[in-house]
């Protein structure tokens, strides 16, 4: 359906919008909706029958449907598929789909590019375009999964992509509701991960939120001063203060944080990194994540030794925390952690 100017994208669209736009529906018709849009996939309101022919007409008057396009796909050896998606104004993101035994993992993003400039991050040098919607964060779930087989559907979100999305904390609320929502997309919460660099202010209001999924939090160093240099914001919240607001993030039994630890050679991969790791997460409820850094042409920073690796992850393990290192997925294809940005970069708007 074509946009016209004074109609919304249904896709993304919350609850509490719908339910303020139509204040004498009851609850219900709003689930009788996104039963039809999410789970049976219908674009069409005016097929809805078992809504009223009032209420059928009000939809079309009001909101109309719309999904990026993908614009191109690229295929990974390890069977990971890139997807470059072009958004209504024209504007580019890309989204990672990466199959296990286990789950299908799909890697989305939530903003045209980023403004927090990590130096080891290729997304960074695109700068922050601007933030999405949480239609078009929505959109790359729904898009993607209607490209795939049905035995590749999507099991698992992680919000990874482009941008940090704490940065654009309401789109990215109104989206996880309606991901995990029964009436909706129907995701386990369990199956969920949103991704943040540490904006402590932005954790703490979104602990407020209630949706109780998976945070993963990328350190990435373990004093305030390489961590500076790998990631500016560390400058408004050093690691004391995030260290801080983790502990006294509210989890639900079981659940425990994701630290993400990005391996540098010779920057962050001493045995005393790991020494100070441990001593910042004691107390934490948490895995750990070891990522070996995946390089990309303009980089300065080089890819640890695997020993190094092993050793740092001996280490954490020896101390009782769960130390894991995460396989790089895609990187043939700069589809992997901080190699995002290569396909958009080089293309413009439509």
């Amino acid at each position: 359906m074509l946009r016209k100017n004074h109609k919304k994208n249904f896709i993304g669209t919350s609850e509490s919008y719908l339910r303020n736009t139509f204040t004498d529906w009851k609850p219900y018709r709003i689930h009788q909706i996104f039963n039809w849009v999410y789970h049976y996939g219908c674009r069409d309101f005016s097929v809805m029958t078992n809504l009223s022919k009032t209420m059928r007409g009000q939809l079309i008057d009001l909101f109309y449907f719309f999904l990026p396009k993908i614009q191109n796909k690229t295929y990974s050896q390890d069977g990971s598929i890139k997807y470059l998606l072009r958004l209504e104004d024209g504007a580019l993101v890309e989204s990672v789909w990466m199959p296990s035994e286990s789950r299908k993992t799909l890697c989305i993003s939530t903003q045209v590019g980023c403004r927090l400039n990590c130096s080891f991050c290729l997304t960074a040098s695109l700068g922050l375009k601007r933030n999405l919607t949480s239609g078009e964060i929505l959109g790359q779930c729904i898009a993607i999964n209607e490209d795939l087989e049905k035995r590749d559907a999507i099991t698992n979100v992680v919000f990874m992509g482009m941008g940090e999305p704490l940065d654009n904390l309401g789109p990215v609320v109104e989206a996880l509701r309606l991901m995990t929502a029964p009436e909706a997309m129907r995701l386990s919460t369990r199956r969920v991960t949103v991704s943040t660099s540490g904006l402590v202010d932005k954790i703490n209001s979104f602990q407020k939120e209630n949706i109780h999924i998976n945070l993963a939090i990328s350190l990435n160093a373990t004093d305030d001063e390489t961590r500076n240099r790998l990631m500016p914001i560390n400058k408004k919240y050093p690691i004391k203060t995030l260290m801080k607001c983790l502990r006294n993030y509210p989890l639900k039994p079981q659940r425990r944080h994701t630290i993400e630890y990005v391996l540098l050679r010779d920057i962050n991969d001493s045995d005393e990194d790991a020494r100070r790791l441990s001593n910042w997460l004691k107390g934490i409820p948490c895995k750990i994540n070891l990522i070996p850094f995946n390089s990309f042409e303009s980089t300065e920073y080089l890819p640890p030794l695997e020993s190094r690796v092993l050793k740092f992850q001996e280490y954490l393990i020896n101390q009782n925390f769960s130390a894991f290192i995460r396989q790089n997925r895609a990187t043939d294809i700069l589809g992997a952690c901080g190699q995002l940005a290569t396909q958009s970069k080089n293309l413009s708007y439509a």
